[in-house]
């Protein structure tokens, strides 16, 4: 079940709020012995969280969990940058439980969200310290502040009697950011020495791919290298941006546009790679200030990557 993007929290008392992760989101079911870990584009990262899978075994046999696997720095705060390094991080990642899907074959999803919480917390709560349950509360004034405090993504806000409704963005879940970041859709890259200098990415507006900034900072070699795999063998003849080429004037965010001379250098490819960025704000014109890149969005489907609020 996915969640719409608004710009200020709903009141209520018929609403519950969460802080919101920033990890993959995760589905972990439980068939016969076997755990698997399914990504939302469908894929096991059994191979990558192998033991966040053999945490889980205590899920009896046919039991569905929705949940974030998160990775935590040293002050206890999710950090999606930490979660790219799963090898070296591997003591500090969790997977953080908020709902249950199904448990011992029973379909759970028609129950009203908090009797569902109930019995993911009495079922998971404190069975394995690599597995946790998200708390809640009915108010989001004292869990706003501590977002803004612990510099977290932002929260979650759930109607209590919600139902589970896979795929669905209805207004019953809802996420509001405290920082600005969000997915963008890699079409293209400027080769440099450290195999890529820049990114171009953007979103889906519709079927047209819209470019919104070359991406400079945040890269370190290792991740460089890694994004430079995933797409080496995407390359392509033709622009895949809607909105470019652009003209040449200097902007007063101080970049400039991609002109058609700057599109000789790219290198494009097609827009399947999603990676997570960070920014300042949108610029009246629709391009970032001040973006960097954080990581690779292997959990997300590149079409479903659209401008959030």
């Amino acid at each position: 079940m996915l969640c719409e993007p608004v710009r200020a929290l709903p009141r209520g008392d018929d609403w519950i709020f969460e802080i919101k992760l920033d990890g993959f989101r995760i589905i972990a079911s439980k068939l016969d012995d076997q755990v698997t870990l399914w990504s939302r584009n469908a894929n096991s990262l059994n191979r990558k969280f192998f033991y966040i899978a053999d945490a889980l075994n205590f899920l009896p046999a046919d039991t569905i969990l929705d949940g974030e696997l998160v990775a935590l720095d040293d002050a206890g705060r999710p950090q999606f940058s930490l979660l790219q390094s799963f090898r070296s991080a591997a003591d500090r990642v969790r997977f953080v439980a908020f709902d249950i899907l199904r448990l011992r074959g029973r379909d759970l999803m028609n129950l009203p969200l908090l009797e569902r919480k109930e019995i993911l917390d009495r079922e998971v709560r404190d069975r394995a310290p690599q597995i946790l349950v998200t708390d809640f509360e009915n108010t989001a004034a004292a869990m706003l502040r501590e977002v803004k405090q612990r510099k977290l993504e932002g929260l979650i806000a759930k109607k209590v009697h919600s139902i589970y409704e896979p795929g669905e963005r209805d207004g019953t879940w809802v996420k509001h950011r405290v920082n600005q970041g969000q997915e963008f859709v890699v079409g293209g890259y400027i080769p440099g020495t450290h195999r890529i200098e820049a990114l171009l990415v953007g979103f889906y507006r519709g079927k047209d791919l819209l470019y919104v900034v070359s991406l400079r900072a945040g890269f370190t070699a290792e991740s460089r290298e890694e994004v430079f795999t995933k797409i080496k063998d995407l390359v392509i003849d033709d622009c895949p941006f809607a909105n470019l080429p652009q003209d040449g004037s200097r902007s007063r965010w101080g970049g400039e546009g991609m002109t058609s001379e700057k599109m000789r250098k790219v290198t494009w490819v097609k827009p399947k790679l999603v990676v997570q960025v960070e920014f300042v704000e949108w610029t009246g014109d629709t391009h970032l200030r001040h973006a960097r890149f954080v990581g690779i969005r292997d959990d997300k489907n590149a079409k479903d990557v659209v401008k959030e609020s």
